[in-house]
């Protein structure tokens, strides 16, 4: 597909910053969430990453003798990094064939009576099964932290995210959907742990105004430049890069440093999600209204499968996740529409295990659904910006691929 040369589609879709949203005042953004999601009092944090650590810290101070974390082995590489700067064990359980959730049978045989938690998460907007981790983490006395960083928004049960199990937490990151460039919140139903867990965050994140001061500065550059003309230069450019170098994981933003960044979050950008935050229960309606046109139309290319929503769920479509009959497929689909500016990504390149730079941190163990899942799936972006002539070039692309069986290297950025 001919890329436009000064038009970038994000590959998720971000709430937008206005002008007024970052003057200066005061704000609580943690506590307008709140009250919009319907949640308990929320604990802001700086990252998403920082709060799942917040909570594996609090439970860990409970019971110490508890030293394992229970992860999908198709998850976020950060996961696996902040387990281990904990001094905590990971433990790797198979998703279930086709799908990014754990599989049931597996995560049974994974936990024991050195559980501390078990990790359903939710990917792509799209609620995980919190039912059967609280079943298999009740039996053995281990806590549930729903992992619900790109699901800001979506619905378990007529409720929000993360209120299922003990713990769950969010992500404000760029591309997260609301955003102060890098941010995460804390919730529980248990008042307890909630007050414990204030405590931990008391003690693990110290004001630091240097990140602070690189965090804003970080927010503004998301403000000026989370357009379709400035996310050429900002994202398109980088990527294209790093994928004739054949870095696809750099690529897709999977090289994460070792060391987690932790601080407190300071007033102005408090303020500026607060006053963003306003607009974020109509971005959102319209963000479902789009993705339901969306996939109605990807659902009638032959041997694609768009994930769905969970019985008694309602996802919130940062972006749709798409499974290809096999890697060649995807491949070819990625070589076609990755660089082309269309919004087209991958979710996450590999299983855990097969990150080379996490082999310190990541047991090697048999995950054939997870590898398979991360190597036969790619992402479309549900942004506004992806207008409708292009994204029915972009269906026509993937029908193209999945008809004549066209094989990866039709682009100068075909993965490798």
């Amino acid at each position: 597909m001919r890329r436009h040369p000064f038009r970038e589609v994000p590959p998720t879709d971000g709430l937008p910053l206005r002008f007024a949203d970052l003057l200066p005042g005061p704000g609580d953004l943690a506590g307008t969430l709140a009250a919009q999601l319907g949640t308990p009092a929320m604990l802001l944090t700086c990252s998403g990453t920082a709060a799942f650590m917040v909570a594996l810290r609090t439970l860990s101070e409970r019971d110490p003798r508890r030293r394992e974390v229970v992860v999908p082995a198709y998850t976020c590489p950060l996961v696996a990094i902040a387990v281990h700067a904990l001094g905590l064990r990971l433990r790797l359980c198979d998703t279930r064939a086709g799908h990014f959730d754990m599989d049931e049978a597996a995560l049974s045989s994974v936990c024991n009576e050195q559980t501390l938690a078990v990790v359903p998460t939710h990917l792509a907007g799209l609620v995980a099964d919190v039912d059967a981790a609280n079943r298999i983490a009740g039996r053995v006395g281990a806590w549930v932290i729903e992992d619900a960083a790109q699901a800001l928004g979506a619905l378990d049960h007529g409720h929000s995210v993360g209120l299922r199990g003990d713990i769950g937490f969010f992500s404000l990151a760029a591309g997260k959907g609301l955003s102060i460039y890098e941010g995460g919140l804390l919730v529980s139903r248990d008042a307890t742990l909630r007050d414990a867990m204030r405590r931990t965050h008391e003690a693990m994140l110290p004001y630091d105004r240097r990140w602070e001061s690189r965090r804003s500065l970080e927010l503004l550059g998301l403000a000026a430049l989370y357009r379709p003309v400035g996310l050429t230069v900002a994202y398109g450019m980088p990527l294209k890069r790093r994928l004739r170098r054949g870095d696809t994981v750099a690529a897709v933003g999977d090289d994460f440093p070792a060391r987690i960044p932790m601080h407190q979050v300071g007033t102005w950008r408090q303020g500026v999600g607060a006053r963003a935050a306003a607009r974020w229960p109509g971005f959102l309606a319209e963000r479902r209204a789009r993705a339901a046109r969306r996939i109605d139309r990807l659902r009638r290319i032959g041997g694609l499968d768009v994930l769905q929503p969970r019985e008694d769920s309602e996802g919130s479509w940062p972006f749709l996740l798409l499974r290809f009959p096999d890697a060649a497929r995807c491949n070819a689909v990625l070589g076609d529409l990755w660089c082309a500016g269309v919004g087209v990504s991958r979710l996450f390149v590999h299983a855990l295990t097969d990150y080379a730079y996490l082999a310190d941190r990541v047991p090697r163990v048999p995950t054939p659904h997870a590898r398979s899942f991360a190597q036969c799936t790619a992402t479309l972006s549900n942004s506004a910006w992806l207008d409708d002539a292009t994204f029915e070039c972009v269906v026509q692309a993937m029908e193209r691929a999945l008809t004549t069986g066209e094989t990866p290297g039709t682009s100068p950025c075909a993965p490798r």
